[in-house]
């Protein structure tokens, strides 16, 4: 999938604000800034047992303080999150007021993808008695996106086939996955081959670390060179967000993590 304008580099590299310790937070571009990523995923914020995100985006002086940082700090957003799902169960919850929230926020922010986890309880391989709720909420979901021009990344516990499957059975083009490649390397499967199962037109975003141990450059399951080959087979350009791959030894530092990752990334997706 496409994601860049025509003058981006074909690769360009985020972080997510919860990751960095900024949620929704203005100084999160200046962290970007001081890492050396190029863009931002902003989360929606808390969820909880709340209707909705816990959101400063839909307030219209918040939001234009975060919409003039991007314009001061030459950062992007490369995403919206609704990162609270990772804790909460898709299956069960109310959700047209936090898609609402989310699209709408998509849409006065100028952000044309979202990230969607379907978490712990949103597991198909343990719970896959729930894949007929989720698909049919994918549906509401994917209905509310297309009327917005907007797509919608998931992230599931399936493998490559598997979620292709599942997104064939949602049947909407604003559905897509937001592949993480974590999950098929702590699983133990391919990773390239995972990609190219879901191609170019399936993949929407990704989020482009591994758990946290080391960092990517001392990653030696994860060979990025071939990542980068793979994927300029497939014709696929957009952001590599990063999330984990922090040094164990030291997770909080932020900036050592983080700008570390963002200057491996650059280097073979840039150079």
């Amino acid at each position: 999938m496409a994601c860049c304008a025509d003058d981006a580099p074909r690769y360009q590299v985020a972080v997510c604000d919860w990751m960095i310790l900024k949620r929704q937070k203005l100084s999160a571009f200046p962290r970007t800034v001081e890492i050396g990523a190029d863009g931002l995923e902003l989360d929606m914020g808390g969820l909880g047992n709340r209707p909705t995100f816990d959101s400063k985006l839909l307030d219209p002086i918040d939001r234009r303080k975060f919409l003039d940082a991007v314009k001061e700090y030459n950062i992007k957003i490369s995403s919206i999150a609704m990162s609270g799902f990772y804790a909460q169960d898709f299956a069960t919850r109310e959700i047209r007021p936090m898609l609402e929230d989310t699209i709408n926020t998509m849409n006065l922010m100028g952000v044309k993808v979202a990230f969607l986890p379907l978490g712990v309880q949103g597991d198909l391989n343990q719970h896959p008695e729930k894949r007929p709720a989720i698909v049919e909420r994918l549906k509401l979901a994917g209905e509310m996106a297309e009327a917005a021009n907007v797509v919608i990344g998931i992230e599931s516990a399936l493998d490559a086939q598997g979620e292709k499957e599942l997104l064939d059975d949602v049947g909407s083009k604003a559905i897509r996955s937001y592949f993480n490649f974590a999950n098929p390397l702590q699983a133990g499967r391919d990773l390239i081959s995972e990609l190219k199962i879901l191609g170019k037109e399936y993949i929407c975003q990704i989020h482009a670390t591994d758990e946290d141990r080391v960092w990517l450059e001392n990653n030696d399951r994860l060979d990025l060179v071939a990542v980068k080959k793979a994927l300029d087979e497939m014709g696929w350009s957009g952001w590599l967000v990063l999330e984990r791959s922090r040094d164990a030894n030291n997770p909080r530092d932020v900036v050592g993590n983080f700008g570390a990752n963002a200057r491996y990334v650059k280097k073979i997706f840039q150079s």
